[in-house]
């Protein structure tokens, strides 16, 4: 039986030789790391679906543009907030907010498409997107 990739990250984490010096709720950040590398993956594959769409590339350019974005700052975000040495919160601050901006711009996107054109890869991204931002709204609320 294999672990999710949550449990595999919270394990990481609390084995860590400078845990007891992080400054984070342990279950806010591993549930943000988690939102954040899915919601990568989701928008990779949301932007791939879309290229796919054909009679709609037009129309998906945007999205498909949002997509790529959202999947390289939440990637990016979630690498960050996994070190544990030394972090300066100062720029975790400002990659989460970056985080939040991404997801929620791709998230409203990802709604249009999925109400106004039926494409169910949006909807799955956009709860993927909403679940990030939730997260990373979560995270920095516990770093104020």
């Amino acid at each position: 039986m294999t672990q999710n990739a949550g449990s595999t990250i919270t394990r990481m984490l609390q084995l860590h030789p400078q845990i007891d010096k992080s400054p984070f709720d342990m279950g806010a950040l591993t549930e943000c790391i988690d939102a954040c590398f899915e919601c990568a993956q989701i928008c990779t594959s949301c932007a791939d679906a879309c290229l796919g769409e054909t009679e709609h590339a037009g129309h998906l350019m945007h999205c498909i543009r949002l997509n790529s974005d959202c999947a390289d700052i939440c990637d990016t975000t979630g690498r960050v907030l996994i070190r544990q040495t030394q972090p300066e919160l100062a720029v975790i601050r400002a990659q989460l907010q970056s985080c939040l901006a991404a997801c929620k711009a791709c998230g409203d996107e990802c709604q249009q498409h999925a109400e106004k054109m039926n494409m169910k890869h949006c909807e799955v991204c956009m709860e993927s997107c909403r679940r990030c931002e939730q997260a990373c709204q979560a995270l920095l609320a516990t770093l104020n």
